[in-house]
């Protein structure tokens, strides 16, 4: 094991440990995928043995929700049954080839927020990240279990932005899911879980149902604000283990290191 993946473990480690301190409340939980596959030596690129099990344990817990079903629910006070939602990021062509057919299996539905530049022109995500086609997103469209939302149309971080700008990526990202999918896109997820500016979070907000961040986290019952849902990122170090404890929404205190992280990471990024 090397430096980093103890550096990882130990934080995991001190994350279960900070959970128990914490008052555990029921709400919806929503896990962040990004690539499934292992094709690259990116953190989130699961093995597929890993999601497949992951998905098996969601399944058999007859708890997992879509997305729609789970701002329904969210709205109401008072809940008591915990529930969790799977979404991804970006619109790679792993999600179609890898993760459908794992989905399928186990009829799990779930979200597909994509950056649709790349899918649009056909070029690459980062870390060689093959686009998924409009066509192969129509067919996993038809399987019943996927929605298309927005993770705007370059990928930018809408939180160094003009006004302008901000409507163009935003813009341009709905008209493109509308008319190569024939459908609308009534979900965003901010790129990087990098938070908006206040024109951006406007902006947004006038044009979708919800949008996604970061926080490790159970979104509450009757007290989320459905333009600021906590989702709980899923790697590969994971494993089951701390899949289970983000599951069951712990492992906030990992989540708070890497947002204190992310902001000398992205401080001079655009996208």
């Amino acid at each position: 094991m090397n430096l980093r993946s103890v550096a990882s473990q130990t934080v995991k480690v001190a994350a279960a440990t900070s959970d128990s301190f914490r008052l555990h409340v029921p709400g919806v939980t929503i896990l962040g995928y990004h690539r499934v596959g292992q094709r690259s030596n990116l953190s989130v690129d699961l093995p597929v043995e890993l999601f497949t099990s992951q998905m098996a344990e969601l399944a058999e817990s007859g708890r997992v929700a879509s997305l729609d079903r789970a701002l329904q629910v969210l709205g109401q006070p008072g809940g008591q049954e915990n529930y969790v939602v799977v979404t991804f990021d970006d619109g790679t062509a792993d999600f179609v080839d890898v993760a459908l057919p794992v989905l399928e299996r186990f009829q799990i539905p779930a979200t597909l927020y994509v950056a649709t530049d790349f899918i649009e022109r056909g070029i690459p995500f980062p870390h060689e990240g093959k686009p998924v086609s409009w066509a192969a997103l129509s067919d996993a469209l038809s399987t019943g279990l996927v929605t298309v939302g927005s993770h705007t149309h370059t990928h930018a971080l809408l939180d160094r932005l003009d006004p302008a700008e901000v409507a163009r990526e935003l813009d341009r990202s709905t008209e493109l899911i509308s008319q190569r999918l024939g459908r609308p896109a009534h979900h965003f997820a901010y790129p990087k879980a990098v938070p908006g500016s206040p024109c951006a979070v406007e902006a947004i907000g006038e044009r979708f149902r919800s949008a996604a961040l970061a926080g490790t986290r159970r979104n509450r019952f009757g007290q989320t604000d459905p333009q600021r849902l906590a989702r709980s990122p899923i790697q590969i170090s994971d494993g089951m283990r701390w899949f289970r404890r983000k599951v069951s929404g712990g492992m906030r205190l990992e989540d708070d290191l890497r947002r204190i992280a992310n902001r000398r990471r992205y401080a001079g990024a655009t996208t």
